[in-house]
């Protein structure tokens, strides 16, 4: 499989920043102030894993007219200037007395005087990565200035992708499902299952992906009761039902999907479990169609897992720059389904003994309706012998 283009080409981000322009305008926004690595990356083409050092802050403003302006630490400079924007804006950071505040209050000043609405992310799945202090002080030093909730907007463009970045979504998804097909080539009775994490890293980045920053799983005689600690030196055995999650990254997209496998045999339960979800799978991938909601979508898979599920917040997600991304297939969330949004189905039930299974799909909605990015997993629970 041929890998698209790395980055995108100034005018993905010119358009970007005019719908969210437009939608700015009807809500009566004079600006939007982004501190949040996925958005600043969203509207610059500001790509780089720096964001991993908490100790700089970087600040992205988007006027209601014009191109963003970016207000970063001097170390960042460089890169930034790669990108589609003009005006950088820089300070020597670390600065902890001034990390940024007095020139982000210099390009806000005017809008504070004519007591103009400034937009920020204040919602659910949100941060403000600054020190709150500092933005106390920013505040203050704005008199005038309205804050307003800017999290709807911003998701909602988000929310529906462009061609280049679903190619780089079902780039990196082609990726981990090459990586799963290799799964029976790398995992053998008596590893320990941090040696199959490392393993599996190893194999991702040899078909391709970037980076590896998400892996998660679990195996256990008959099924597994954990699926987010971190791996042991436990050996994996005849017997276990093992699981592995990964998000791998390609140029800043993620893929999030599971695969679920038997160390040998399994038993009945365990086939039950990956027969049920697969069917819950097959029915979100049919009720994930533009016009239908979320709810929808969930009360899809839901029906087929029945009241094995037990109490669950939601059978998937967005995806994107981001490992989850609104918006979610909950009973809660009402959002409308468009044409291009790239969604996870991730349906999970119990099933006695404490013992659960997730199974989970990348696809993206179309006009005709769901297309699979991940290549589909067997309706059957895939069997892994045992070493010779």
């Amino acid at each position: 499989m041929t890998a698209p283009p790395r980055g995108f080409a100034p005018a993905e981000y010119a358009a970007r920043t005019a719908r969210a322009q437009a939608a700015m305008a009807r809500a009566g926004l004079a600006g939007l102030l982004l501190t949040t690595e996925a958005e600043v990356r969203y509207f610059s083409g500001f790509h780089t894993a720096f964001w991993q050092s908490p100790t700089r802050p970087w600040f992205l403003f988007v006027p209601v007219e014009g191109k963003p302006v970016a207000i970063i630490p001097e170390i960042g400079a460089a890169l930034m200037r790669a990108t589609w924007l003009d005006d950088i804006r820089s300070w020597p950071a670390p600065t902890p007395g001034d990390d940024g505040i007095s020139l982000l209050t210099e390009l806000l000043a005017p809008l504070a005087a004519r007591r103009e609405a400034l937009g920020l992310m204040k919602g659910h799945e949100t941060h403000l990565r600054m020190p709150l202090g500092d933005y106390e002080r920013l505040l203050a030093g704005l008199a005038g200035m309205r804050i307003a909730d800017a999290t709807a907007l911003l998701r909602r463009h988000r929310m529906v992708k462009s061609e280049a970045e679903i190619a780089k979504i079902a780039h990196i998804c082609a990726i981990g499902s090459r990586t799963f097909a290799s799964v029976a080539d790398i995992v053998r009775e008596g590893q320990p299952l941090e040696d199959l994490f490392r393993a599996f890293r190893r194999a991702a980045l040899a078909q391709g992906a970037d980076d590896v920053p998400y892996l998660v799983g679990g195996a256990e005689t008959g099924g597994y009761r954990d699926v987010i600690s971190p791996p042991t030196r436990r050996p994996l055995a005849r017997g276990d039902i093992l699981m592995l999650d990964t998000g791998a990254t390609w140029d800043g997209y993620f893929c999030d999907f599971d695969r679920n496998f038997a160390i040998g045999p399994p038993g009945d339960a365990a086939r039950r479990a990956h027969d049920r979800l697969w069917r819950a799978t097959e029915a979100g991938i049919a009720a994930a169609r533009p016009g239908a909601s979320c709810r929808e979508v969930f009360r899809a898979m839901q029906a087929v897992i029945g009241e094995s599920g037990g109490d669950i917040g939601r059978l998937g997600h967005g995806l994107g720059m981001q490992l989850t991304e609104g918006p979610s297939l909950a009973a809660w969330d009402e959002t409308v389904i468009s044409e291009n949004m790239v969604l996870t189905l991730e349906p999970s039930l119990s099933y006695g003994d404490g013992r659960i299974m997730v199974h989970e799909e990348n696809i993206v909605v179309r006009a005709e309706g769901a297309a699979l990015l991940t290549e589909r997993a067997p309706p059957e629970l895939p069997v892994i012998g045992a070493a010779a």
